[in-house]
């Protein structure tokens, strides 16, 4: 069993980079395209109900509900834009386009593609995010000095939840899998961990059930940085994200070495 449990643990290399780069080189031909829908729909989200809301909720735990909502968006952005590169987009590589099949032909190992896999979806959340800090700033909802603390925080959130969507990917069976994974898992989080509402406004029943969802922990660094202030006991959500991560990233290396190498 330890000789099994050895052999099933990750081992990539900086041969990662490339699969990163290649990543990189594709998306720049959509890059315009990308760019503005980031830009527009996070401006959609924060005009109609941040300011739309807003100004019957007023404030939000202690800030204006527009600053609460932008600041819960930006973690929002890193795991959605993180998790749909690592469902959609990876499946299409791995099935339709077979990408992977040409590069297993090099000296590229199933490893090194799903960290590089990881790495890059983890840049698309992080872009996605700071498309939402751009608007947030133009609007007057964040502050912009601890801002740029956020940037790392996003890539990291992104990199947790690009594991978890990898590993449901090497087992899909087409597109429509996804909709399980988005439905039970996506869309509980986004409603539930306090992106629009304080979680100690639901009731105390399920607040520790929510205390354990990484979008929770995700949250809770990222608001502080938006709103010019520390996140409190750091360690703790930076420990938490980071055991999904590589629970994920594990998970995702053993199923999809199953998947392509069978």
């Amino acid at each position: 069993m330890a000789t099994g449990l050895i052999a099933s643990l990750p081992r990539p290399t900086l041969r990662a980079l490339t699969i990163w780069r290649r990543n990189l080189l594709v998306w720049r031909k959509l890059m315009i395209s990308s760019l503005l829908i980031n830009l527009g729909e996070p401006l959609l989200y924060l005009l109609g109900l941040g300011y739309g809301m807003g100004r019957f909720i007023g404030d939000m735990a202690g800030m204006p509900y527009l600053t609460f909502l932008a600041s819960g968006m930006i973690a929002t952005s890193a795991m959605n834009s993180a998790t749909y590169e690592g469902l959609y987009s990876v499946f299409a590589r791995m099935t339709h386009q077979r990408t992977y099949e040409a590069i297993l032909a090099t000296p590229m190992e199933v490893d090194d593609i799903v960290l590089g896999e990881i790495c890059w979806a983890a840049t698309k959340g992080t872009l996605s995010s700071a498309a939402i800090m751009l608007v947030g700033v133009a609007l007057g909802a964040l502050n912009a000095s601890h801002l740029l603390w956020s940037l790392p925080v996003t890539w990291y959130v992104g990199a947790c939840f690009a594991g978890l969507a990898l590993t449901c990917t090497a087992f899909a069976p087409s597109y429509d899998f996804f909709n399980y994974f988005i439905t039970l898992l996506l869309t509980p989080m986004m409603l539930l961990c306090g992106v629009f509402f304080p979680v100690d406004a639901l009731p105390s029943a399920i607040q520790p059930v929510i205390g354990w969802l990484p979008l929770t922990h995700a949250v809770a660094l990222i608001r502080p940085l938006a709103t010019g202030e520390w996140p409190a006991a750091p360690l703790q959500h930076v420990l938490a994200l980071g055991v999904v991560g590589v629970a994920g990233y594990w998970s995702a290396v053993v199923l999809t070495r199953r998947r392509l190498l069978r």
